[in-house]
């Protein structure tokens, strides 16, 4: 059994994808002359990743059996005492995130290659996601906070490329943008509780900070009597919030669906919308400390879970109907970490990375079949021409709603029993809004499937996009949200039009496209059956993730569990499950057999439809108040301050005071002798008169 890894290989985790990202985005681009082509891009930042899996899949093996790693590999500098330094932390945690990362990600590269084909950007759209999977590795992988940050930030940059992919689509810019700027309100907050962590710890290691967590936990933030673990938890947890796309900072990640399909898979399954996860969950030891910290998490957790999953319902472009559906899974995920459950955190993180990824490639190739339309209202009985996408779109939406013996299942029901014994302030409204959240969750999942996969065929008509009055769609006769999408993910497309034309019907898509949604289904049925014992109840997390005392969530669920067959057979008499088949049930008679009953709600309740439309007005607050404010500010600084101050006061009044001192001291010289002599003679005079008094003392 080892007993260190070795870090030599370590290092080749995360650089093998930086080098097939260097070759793909510097020799395969016009940058450097287009030296090599689409085969050898493709093959480098393949083999980049997939060497990256392989290794971190044998160091899973390794930590397993016992072997661990926390080292400096790389000693930037040093200043006044404080080490910057770039180190490795491999153990549980990072070694399961290692995997989930470079599999997922490998499953994504080698979809993009049928799913970006014929884009004339194919070689750096390769080039982004390698080296969006380099970045989240070194994240995932630190010892410190200075390289956690590195990550954290990388992550971001490169996800602003892949939103803005289409760059010269004005949509795609206005989202990446909107990303960005959100993500650097969150990442504030991240950077200020890592300035406070360093000031009273004087270390950027976090074995080192933990080491000091008591005495951290007595003091308390200067001027103030709030503690000061407290408000660094809660600054960490809105860099989470931001990242993780939490409420109120969850507006960039619907619009992040302007860009290509697979890195909305890579984005919001197993990378960058989970890193917030992750980091609460290796800051475990300093949240244990911080109820008030705990409180704030799960009452933010039960928003995003309840009130994102509503805004589901009533979308219409499949890529977006997912993507509410990971705003709201990100919330379950949130409530574990509230809930001191932090390994129930993880393991939902796992599990969902897998189904999540599946559903979004899976949306991919429907939009593939459908001639690049998103608009679930211009599908339907794609289930007989797209066999493969169907099956595993399925058992994705399967996994996603808590079926019994399903990897959701596991992780999802581990929540909402984490609410239910958990007594940190909050966890009553939380464990209404994860409850809730199932019905919701299910209801919208099989509209959306119903909607593509069975009933009445309703694409290749005439005049598709705009039919607003199909029956299955009448609840959103008058949505027009999602329709700017069409076509979104196909701006290099020649067709004069997107959607299948009339006569034409939907294909499956090709092996390379298919292949990982077949690799992504198999452990989005088993993994949760296969983990759920260790990394819960067993000793996977060990040392690694921290309970304190008074936090008994854990205990409890242990207490109840009897292993996963039992689990599941229990589940037969609970709400959840319950909850869930009403869901499916009722989208089933809405969109299937009765669709006069959408339409009755929207007649009858069209200020709640015009509300989700609006998506809470979220994003009209924001251009209002923060968008407006700092316009306001701007134009207030420019006029005052540049315009008045600056260029009236500094610049132009001091060239106006020369000028006129010139202009005034210009009248003594006329060039005339005795001018200057008489001058002198009142200057002595005045010298003389001056300096009377000193003489006569």
């Amino acid at each position: 059994m080892a007993v260190t890894l070795n870090p030599n290989l370590l290092l080749v985790v995360p650089l093998a994808p930086l080098a097939g990202s260097a070759v793909a985005g510097l020799l395969g681009t016009k940058f450097f002359g287009n030296v090599v082509g689409r085969k050898t891009s493709t093959a480098a930042t393949i083999l980049g990743v997939l060497v990256a899996f392989i290794i971190s899949a044998l160091t899973l093996n390794d930590v397993i059996n016992g072997a661990t790693y926390n080292g400096t590999v790389y000693n930037w500098m040093t200043v006044a005492g404080m080490k910057l330094e770039v180190g490795f932390q491999i153990d549980a945690l990072s070694a399961m995130m290692m995997c989930v990362v470079t599999f997922v990600s490998l499953m994504v590269h080698i979809y993009t290659i049928g799913y970006m084909a014929e884009d004339e950007g194919y070689n750096r759209f390769f080039s982004y996601i390698s080296l969006f999977t380099f970045s989240m590795l070194m994240l995932v992988m630190s010892n410190n906070f200075l390289q956690l940050f590195f990550g954290w930030e990388a992550v971001g940059l490169v996800s602003y490329l892949l939103i803005g992919f289409w760059y010269t689509r004005p949509t795609a810019i206005f989202a990446n943008m909107k990303a960005f700027l959100v993500n650097r309100v969150g990442d504030f907050g991240f950077i200020l509780g890592i300035g406070l962590l360093l000031a009273y710890a004087g270390s950027m290691n976090y074995q080192e900070v933990f080491a000091k967590r008591e005495a951290l936990a007595l003091l308390h933030l200067p001027g103030t009597d709030w503690a000061l673990l407290s408000v660094a938890c809660i600054c960490l947890f809105i860099g989470a919030m931001g990242k993780s796309a939490q409420f109120p900072l969850h507006v960039w990640l619907p619009d992040s669906m302007e860009g290509p399909t697979p890195i909305s898979a890579l984005i919001h399954a197993a990378t960058m919308v989970t890193a917030g996860i992750f980091m609460v969950s290796r800051m475990s030891p300093l949240f244990e400390l911080s109820d008030t910290a705990l409180s704030f998490i799960i009452v933010i957790g039960s928003i995003t879970a309840l009130f994102m999953g509503f805004l589901g319902i009533i979308q219409n472009d499949i890529k977006r109907v997912v993507a509410y559906s990971t705003l709201s899974q990100l919330g379950y995920m949130t409530v574990a970490l509230g809930c001191s459950a932090y390994s129930v955190a993880v393991f939902h993180l796992m599990t969902h990375a897998f189904f999540k990824a599946l559903l979004f490639l899976g949306a991919g190739s429907v939009i593939i079949g459908m001639h690049h339309d998103q608009d679930i209202r211009n599908m339907g009985g794609l289930r007989k021409y797209m066999p493969i996408t169907w099956i595993t779109s399925l058992l994705g939406s399967l996994a996603l709603i808590g079926t019994p013996f399903f990897s959701g299942f596991y992780s999802k029901d581990s929540i909402i029993e984490a609410v239910a014994e958990t007594h940190i302030w909050g966890a009553g409204f939380a464990q209404f809004a994860v409850l809730a959240g199932v019905f919701v969750t299910a209801f919208y999942s099989f509209r959306m499937y119903f909607l593509v996969f069975h009933g009445e065929e309703r694409f290749g008509k005439a005049h598709a996009h705009d039919d607003h009055h199909h029956a299955p769609a009448a609840a959103a006769a008058h949505d027009d949200h999602g329709h700017d999408d069409h076509g979104h993910d196909e701006d290099h497309d020649d067709h004069a039009h997107h959607g299948l034309a009339p006569g034409q019907k939907p294909h499956e898509s090709p092996f390379v496209v298919w292949f990982p949604l077949v690799a992504l289904a198999i452990p989005s049925v088993i993994i949760g059956a296969l983990a759920i014992g260790p990394m819960l109840f067993g000793d996977f997390f060990k040392g690694v993730i921290f309970v304190g005392e008074n936090h008994h969530a854990m205990e409890e669920l242990a207490h109840e569990f009897h292993g996963p067959v039992a689990m599941a057979i229990h589940s037969l008499t609970s709400v959840p499950l319950w909850l869930a088949i009403a869901g499916v049930a009722s989208s089933y008679y809405c969109y299937m057999i009765n669709p006069r009953v959408p339409a009755w709600f929207y007649d009858k309740f069209k200020f709640l439809h015009t509300l989700l439309d609006n998506k809470y007005y979220m994003d009209k607050f924001n251009q209002a108040v923060f968008a407006g404010g700092a316009r306001l500010l701007g134009n207030g600084l420019w006029t005052v301050g540049d315009k008045t101050l600056i260029d009236g006061l500094l610049v132009n009044g001091s060239a106006k005071a020369v000028g006129w001192f010139s202009a005034l001291t210009r009248l003594a010289q006329t060039g005339y002798i005795y001018h200057y002599a008489f001058v002198m003679i009142l200057g002595i005079l005045g010298f003389l008169v001056y300096f009377l008094p000193f003489w006569h003392a």
